[in-house]
C-alpha cells in the first residue's frame, strides 16, 4: 500500500481544487468585480433579482444557467422575486406581479431548484426599511439617480416619478438583508452593484461581489444607440431583449415556428458580432449550456472559435441563423 499523503499536501491539493473550480465559475462572465475578492471567496450566498413577467425572454437563461454552477460549486443561492422592485417600475399590481413570480419560479425549477424570497416578505420586516432608509443616507442624490438605467429605462424618465429613485436603494438594501457575498446580475445591473459596494463599508457591512453575465442584444439591433455618448451599462439596459417589445425577444413559451421566423429576421451584419443578437445567442447560450453548435458543416465548442471564423467571413449570418435557430428550438423543446 501506498503511503498516505500528509496533510499540508492535502490541503495544497484542496485549495488548488476550490481555486480551479472557482475560476471555472467566470467563464461565460461578462465582468466580475473584483476577481481577486471572486476567488479569496471559495463559497458563500449567491443573490439575484429579477422583476417577475411572465412569459419570460432566453435571455434570462444565460443567469440561469451560471445560478446553477455557482449552486452546484456550493454556494447558497438565493433568488429575489422582485414584486416591489417592478411595481415601482410600472410592471403592473403586486397581486398580478406576484402571480407571475410563480410562473418564472416555476420555469426555473427546470433548470435548477433556486431558493426563492419575495419582495412582499421583505418589505414586511420594519428592519427591511430601516435598511433602505441608511442606503439613502449613505449616498448622494445624484449617485443613485446615476443608478437608475438599472431599471431598463433613461435616465431622463425616471424624472416622472419619484418612487423611481427608490429603485436602486431598495435594490442595495436587498443585498444587505440577504446577507448576500455574490451578486448576480446582467451588466445592465453594474450601476446597483456599484452602489452597494461604495456604501457597504460606510454602513458597516461586507463588501460584496458583482457578477455580470453577458446581455442578449434585442433582435432588432441598437441602431445607432441613439449618440455614442451612453455608457455600455446604459446601452445593454436599453436595447436588450424586452417583453415589452415582443418582437425584440425569443421567448420561452413561443412555438418552434415562431423561434425560426424571429431568428431568421434577427439583426444579424456579417463579420460583426458586436451586439449581433444571433452570435450572442449561440455565444452566451448554446455553447456554454446547450453544447458544440454546427455551423455550415464547422463545430464549435469554443465561442471565440466562432467568433473568430464569422469576423474573417468563414461563417455566414445565413449558416449561423440556420444553426442558432434549430439549436435554440432544441433547447427550449428540453426545457418545456
Amino acid at each position: 500500500m501506498g503511503q498516505e499523503m500528509p496533510t499540508y499536501l492535502k490541503l495544497t491539493h484542496l485549495r488548488s481544487c476550490v481555486s480551479l473550480c472557482m475560476e471555472h465559475l467566470l467563464k461565460n462572465v461578462e465582468e466580475v468585480v473584483t476577481k481577486e475578492e471572486f476567488l479569496r471567496l471559495g463559497g458563500g450566498r449567491a443573490y439575484l433579482g429579477f422583476e417577475p413577467l411572465w412569459p419570460i425572454h432566453v435571455g434570462w437563461l444565460v443567469w440561469a444557467y451560471k445560478l446553477r454552477e455557482l449552486q452546484e460549486a456550493g454556494f447558497d443561492v438565493v433568488v429575489l422575486v422582485a414584486t416591489w422592485h417592478a411595481w415601482i417600475n410600472d410592471k403592473g399590481s403586486l397581486e398580478e406581479l406576484r402571480r407571475h413570480g410563480d410562473e418564472v419560479r416555476q420555469f426555473l425549477g427546470k433548470v435548477a431548484q433556486f431558493k426563492y424570497v419575495y419582495g412582499e416578505e421583505l418589505a414586511k420586516d420594519p428592519a427591511y426599511w430601516e435598511l433602505a432608509v441608511r442606503v439613502a443616507k449613505g449616498a448622494s442624490l445624484a449617485r443613485v439617480r446615476r443608478a437608475t438605467p438599472v431599471m431598463g429605462r433613461r435616465a431622463e424618465e425616471v424624472e416622472l416619478d419619484f418612487a423611481k429613485l427608490l429603485y436602486p436603494v431598495l435594490q442595495v438594501a436587498d443585498i444587505f438583508y440577504l446577507g448576500v457575498d455574490v451578486a448576480v446580475g446582467g451588466v445592465d445591473q453594474r450601476r446597483a452593484h456599484m452602489l452597494a459596494r461604495d456604501v457597504a463599508e460606510k454602513l458597516g457591512f461586507k463588501k460584496p461581489v458583482a457578477l455580470h453575465t453577458p446581455i442578449i442584444t434585442s433582435l432588432s439591433g441598437v441602431g445607432r444607440m441613439e449618440g455614442s455618448h451612453r455608457e455600455i451599462d446604459e446601452v445593454y439596459a436599453m436595447y436588450k431583449m424586452s417583453k415589452s417589445k415582443p418582437q425584440s425577444a425569443i421567448f420561452v413559451t413561443d412555438p418552434p415556428e415562431e423561434v425560426e421566423k424571429k431568428v431568421w429576421a434577427a439583426y444579424c451584419p456579417p463579420r460583426e458580432v458586436r451586439f449581433n443578437p444571433v452570435y450572442e445567442l449561440a455565444a452566451y447560450l448554446l455553447i456554454p449550456y446547450h453544447g458544440p453548435l454546427e455551423v455550415g458543416g464547422r463545430r464549435y465548442e469554443d465561442p471565440q472559435a466562432l467568433a473568430n471564423d464569422y469576423k474573417n467571413g468563414d461563417v455566414s449570418p445565413q449558416a449561423l441563423k440556420d444553426a442558432v435557430a434549430k439549436a435554440l428550438i432544441d433547447m427550449l423543446a428540453k426545457l418545456k
